[in-house]
């Protein structure tokens, strides 16, 4: 469906009470809608306990899982023009992404069925997505984002105090939750920081790694329920994987990646008919006609560091398996 007809439906069902699953693409060119009878077992779901999947997780094989990064001189020249943009001024932080082939004895639903993350989505056997990123969540008549920047590998000595001590680290997520603030300013009232830098350690099958977040809020109108497809995609594409300012950072974005995010870095999740929650679809896996994509990035700033910036995007090629 097009973007008009799938906030329509959203904001019908939500002033019905009525629940829905959304999947949303990044150019929000796709954007699906569904309410659960019509779901079949080729989309399967888990939003933060919240289920479609009753399978059995006996049995499991050991897990293969190889990847191959593009070249580090090939990175270099995207990483290089982003910066230029940033000299000139026309971005302060971009996110800059790249896809990875992988290799794995897993099937994409083995994939979902193993993971462990707040987030899991299985679509039609195109993509897999095990994301530990909130979008937004609205309960109460409040709303809250939970923007995710800074990524340290937890085997690093002292990582937490490192990765909050980094100066780049610390410009960045100021950007990241200045623009996130901002955003939920189009659509609530009161909005403040709840909590800022806070950590979370996510398992994966190589080894764990410390991300920080913060938390953001603000309040909302009593009749929100009847807008809900509108204060979704007011807030599209998420700020947390493009950048600021976004509309210009979005347009470097098309020119330096090159290729096609898809669903990567898109919305989903699930409304049930009260409490919205939701996530940003990172930790991303697709099928394409030869082989398997992930796609992984993270943010560039006037202080990164090219080789720092690259081995974190390798670093993100993972399943949270173990």
């Amino acid at each position: 469906m097009d973007k008009s007809t799938a906030i329509d439906l959203m904001n019908h069902l939500g002033d019905q009470n009525k629940p829905f699953l959304f999947v949303v693409d990044y150019a929000m060119n796709d954007p699906q809608v569904f309410q659960p009878a019509e779901i079949g077992m080729d989309i399967l779901y888990d939003v933060d306990g919240i289920t479609n999947c009753n399978e059995s997780r006996n049995n499991k094989q050991s897990l293969i899982f190889q990847k191959f990064p593009m070249l580090y001189e090939k990175y270099l020249e995207k990483f290089s023009f982003v910066s230029d943009q940033i000299n000139k001024g026309n971005t302060y932080l971009l996110n800059l992404t790249c896809p990875t082939k992988i290799e794995t004895n897993f099937s994409l639903f083995e994939i979902f069925l193993y993971s462990k993350a707040k987030f899991k989505l299985l679509y039609k056997d195109q993509f897999v997505v095990f994301s530990p990123e909130i979008f937004i969540q609205i309960k109460n008549n409040k709303i809250y984002s939970f923007p995710m920047k800074g990524t340290i590998n937890a085997a690093i000595s002292n990582a937490e105090k490192k990765i909050i001590a980094d100066k780049k680290e610390l410009a960045e997520h100021y950007t990241i939750v200045d623009l996130i603030r901002n955003d939920l300013s189009m659509v609530a009232k009161n909005v403040g920081v709840e909590r800022f830098r806070y950590i979370d350690r996510i398992k994966t099958n190589i080894n764990d790694l410390i991300q920080v977040s913060s938390e953001i809020s603000g309040d909302l109108d009593h009749d929100y329920f009847g807008r809900i497809g509108d204060i979704l995609f007011r807030l599209l594409p998420a700020g947390s994987t493009t950048g600021a300012p976004k509309e210009k950072t979005v347009e470097i974005i098309k020119h330096v990646e090159a290729y096609d995010r898809g669903f990567y870095t898109g919305v989903f999740g699930f409304f049930d008919g009260i409490n919205l929650n939701s996530c940003v679809m990172i930790r991303f896996i697709e099928k394409t006609e030869n082989h398997l994509v992930y796609k992984s990035g993270g943010g560039i700033t006037s202080f990164s560091n090219a080789l720092s910036e690259y081995n974190e995007m390798v670093e993100k090629v993972y399943v949270p398996v173990f």
